[in-house]
């Protein structure tokens, strides 16, 4: 059996994710964010940035497309018309999959498409103000092996 860098190397962890997302209007980000029932770390929010706690060590900085723009190293492209990532969130029932979303389109957000149930996995999803798309699923099992 042969050797290579990779088998050798410490595997790569992380302690923090934060997900930057460009958002036209913070405040109207924040209070769709609040109606699905997160919250927000007041520390690192201001009139640029929101931090939205999505877990323990899970967060997406909600930044204003100008301030975005100055990290980014290019601008950010219309999210209602592109999509640049999809961001998925595991919950812990497919009630609460059904609810989150409920709530996201109550909120001014919308489905993309209807709910599916791959056996292992029940998933839906919706897109906030912004047109980001957001996939909440709950996991009942491993997938099937092909």
């Amino acid at each position: 059996m042969s050797s290579s860098a990779t088998d050798t190397a410490p595997a790569t962890t992380v302690s923090q994710i934060f997900v930057n997302l460009p958002v036209k209007n913070l405040d109207a980000s924040m209070a769709f964010f609040k109606a699905l029932g997160f919250s927000f770390n007041p520390d690192f929010t201001d009139s640029n940035a929101a931090c939205l706690i999505l877990g323990p060590n899970l967060y997406s900085m909600l930044l204003t497309h100008p301030y975005f723009n100055g990290f980014a190293p290019r601008p950010a492209e219309e999210s209602a018309k592109h999509c640049e990532v999809l961001v998925a969130l595991s919950l812990e029932s497919r009630e609460k999959v059904d609810d989150v979303v409920s709530r996201a389109v109550a909120a001014g957000g919308a489905t993309y498409s209807e709910p599916k149930d791959h056996g292992f996995m029940y998933q839906h999803g919706f897109t906030d103000l912004d047109g980001h798309v957001w996939e909440v699923f709950v996991m009942s099992g491993m997938p099937p092996k092909e």
